[in-house]
């Protein structure tokens, strides 16, 4: 599938969602949203393994009621709507692992529940994940638009923080043309990531 033919560029995820036999929907949204469920298990203090599951717990769970989901963008996003299934879920997980018997490695999780459960609700790292994963796949979209040499010093002087005197050592181009490069693909960057996150829920 190519970048013209997603989901994304033809109509709202949410709308395509709805319809069950849209795989091409379906694949998008795990594209984006099984990191972001992922990533905040992972924070939340839950294990590879068991986040992996949740994740699909998460997906299961957006796949059975998707179709009845009266969405109404005034009662909040739906981002907002996945952030508390995804919540809920990891918090009944490490509240039922709070009631197990414990094994060595569960003090981390411990420590996490113990710690003051009521400053932060999540919806921050939830917010940071999706932010980082928009960002990951906006760069994997755009990155066909700009030579090779364009975008390894965009790469390097923006990802990997490397001194852009080092990058035209490198990359065999100037210091400027450095700062050129890097500020047109950041320029192309904020477009479209942008435009994902009009298209996710427009």
């Amino acid at each position: 599938m190519t970048v013209d033919d997603s989901p994304l560029t033809r109509a709202s995820l949410l709308v395509q969602l709805r319809d069950g036999a849209n795989h091409d929907a379906w694949h998008e949204f795990m594209k984006l949203y099984g990191p972001v469920v992922y990533g905040f298990a992972r924070k939340r203090g839950l294990q590879d393994a068991d986040a992996a599951d949740l994740m699909q717990d998460v997906l299961r769970s957006v796949s059975g009621s998707i179709g009845r989901l009266d969405y109404d963008r005034n009662q909040g996003t739906f981002r907002g709507w996945l952030f508390t299934i995804t919540r809920n879920k990891v918090f009944n997980f490490l509240s039922a692992r709070r009631i197990r018997p414990q094994s060595s490695g569960d003090s981390s999780t411990n420590r996490m529940l113990n710690s003051h459960p009521d400053e932060n609700d999540g919806s921050e790292t939830w917010e940071m994940e999706y932010q980082r994963r928009l960002a990951a796949l906006a760069m994997e979209r755009i990155k066909i638009e700009f030579q090779e040499n364009t975008w390894r010093a965009f790469w390097l002087t923006a990802v990997e923080g490397v001194a852009a005197a080092d990058v035209a050592r490198e990359v065999g181009i100037s210091p400027g043309a450095i700062y050129v490069a890097k500020s047109r693909v950041l320029a192309r960057l904020k477009e479209e990531v942008e435009s994902l996150r009009q298209q996710e829920e427009n």
